[in-house]
């Protein structure tokens, strides 16, 4: 999610008189002048400064955002050292919680911040950035993406020298760098450079594993399962699925190896069904268990499931995550694509298959989690569980601020102390409701509220729909936020007209 092609510090300072801040800016600061690498753009110049380049990474931001302040010094410094690149590498932001600001973020399907896009082509070919957040990781990652999509393997030291046996690779196999397979492969590594590297070969000796191959072929390179795989299917959207379903491992590993951690991302991003099984893997019977649900995964391979295997000592906040705790494992937890969830505790090896078997069949009830209903709810900020989120906040006729939260999340215990002030100055308001949901511990519509990340906030007037808060985080934005938006509940007059006996019927 970023943008580049970046001007020199020294071009930027003459030519933003007459396009304000659009290679870099420079601003006083203590009296002393402070040089921005990092363009900054608004709603008067985004499109045209896009169009002019060739490469631009875009950083859509918020200037309450934690996650965005941590990444500024670092995107700042990725800026200085990309300018000097050959072509320059343009970095730029745009405060997109600014209210002239959002239909860019919309335009862009900004859903969080910070969200980086890079835009290629004068802005034609819009693609995710997905690399590191950190100086040295961003200039690394976009000097890749500038140059060629796909690397040329002229030899084996070209080889030894792209691919690593810790890292995927997808190589094209050609009789010769024409045609139509080949072109389709370029394609799809420009379309795909961003999550995978690229190379292609005349021939395929060159290649560290695998035998003889026929041409045309992808071979996707691998760390994992069977180490490599093959097709000969040069269709862009087959070769799309194919690399797709191949970067994922039969079954991801849940745990603290830094080199599993790029396919547990991958899991969670897949749109497939997830078959999450947690247990302790030091335990007498784990052995077993974890035969048969890898035999399992094989099984159902290709019918829209993910298996993931995560070890309990690494998978506390994944417990808490779905308000399971250590004494229900071995358990397996299916999340479907509607994100309702399916749960067998305490399971043993011979009831892994039947019981995903009923799954797949529909024959397994959906496991709704929920706190009590709380008999005492007498704080300024209420509690709202699974079991009475929507009568709370759809049903209840009054204005309310919903927050999800997660216990262990730090940005929610910096925002519980403002919510409790913000309710404090409603408390006399019998038509504003300020509540509070823990989203570890309990199951809300996923369809009525998408919950990304924490804390996240909701509010509906009486009588409106619901809407993601977006805005500032303190005290006096909240305030400000729920004034203007909040409705005055009309109640019906009562009859002033005393009720009639029925005189159509005897009394007794």
């Amino acid at each position: 999610m970023k943008i580049s092609n970046f001007f020199s510090v020294l071009l930027a300072l003459f030519l933003c008189i007459s396009t304000p801040r659009l290679i870099s800016a420079t601003e006083e600061e203590g009296g002393a002048k402070v040089v921005e690498s990092v363009l900054t753009l608004d709603h008067t110049n985004f499109h045209d400064t896009i169009k002019k380049h060739d490469f631009i990474v875009l950083e859509f931001y918020a200037p309450w955002c934690g996650h965005c302040k941590s990444l500024a010094p670092e995107y700042e410094k990725a800026a200085s050292l990309l300018s000097s690149h050959g072509p320059p590498i343009v970095l730029a932001k745009i405060d997109a919680n600014e209210e002239s600001n959002k239909a860019l973020a919309t335009e862009f399907n900004v859903g969080g911040f910070p969200t980086l896009k890079i835009a290629r082509n004068g802005g034609k070919d819009i693609t995710d950035y997905k690399g590191p957040r950190e100086a040295d990781g961003i200039v690394e990652y976009l000097k890749k993406q500038v140059g060629p999509a796909s690397a040329a393997i002229n030899s084996a030291e070209d080889a030894s020298n792209l691919i690593s046996d810790k890292k995927v690779f997808v190589v094209g196999v050609f009789p010769k760098f024409s045609g139509e397979e080949f072109e389709n492969f370029m394609s799809l590594a420009e379309k795909l450079r961003s999550d995978y590297d690229f190379g292609h070969t005349l021939n395929a000796k060159y290649l560290p594993r695998g035998g003889d191959v026929s041409v045309p072929t992808i071979r996707f390179l691998k760390p994992f399962d069977e180490l490599f795989i093959d097709s000969q299917d040069f269709n862009v959207d087959a070769l799309e699925k194919f690399l797709g379903e191949a970067n994922v491992p039969l079954v991801t590993q849940f745990d603290r190896d830094p080199k599993n951690q790029p396919y547990v991302s991958k899991f969670f991003n897949n749109p497939n069904a997830k078959v999450m099984m947690f247990l302790n893997i030091s335990g007498e019977l784990a052995d077993g268990i974890i035969s048969k649900f890898q035999e399992v995964a094989r099984h159902q391979k290709g019918k829209g499931l993910g298996f993931l295997m995560g070890d309990l000592e690494s998978s506390e906040r994944a417990l808490q995550y779905f308000g399971l705790k250590a004494d229900q494992v071995p358990l397996i937890i299916i999340q479907n694509t509607n994100k309702e969830k399916y749960l067998k505790e305490n399971l043993k090896a011979d009831q892994i298959e039947p019981w995903i078997e009923e799954y797949m069949t529909g024959n397994v009830k959906p496991f709704r989690k929920s706190e009590p209903i709380p008999k005492v709810n007498d704080e300024p900020v209420k509690v709202v569980v699974g079991d009475n989120v929507e009568d709370v906040f759809f049903n209840s006729g009054k204005n309310v601020l919903l927050k999800f939260y997660a216990p262990w999340c730090g940005h929610c215990k910096t925002l519980a102390p403002i919510l409790d002030e913000v309710a404090v100055s409603f408390q006399s308001d019998p038509e504003v409701i300020i509540a509070k949901l823990d989203a570890t511990t309990n199951d809300f519509p996923a369809d009525k509220f998408k919950v990304e990340g924490y804390p996240t906030l909701y509010f509906k007037s009486a009588s409106g729909v619901a809407v993601q808060y977006d805005g500032g985080r303190t005290k006096e934005d909240i305030i400000d936020y729920i004034e203007k938006n909040k409705e005055t509940i009309v109640k019906p007059e009562e009859s002033t007209e005393t009720a009639k006996p029925d005189t159509t019927k005897d009394e007794l």
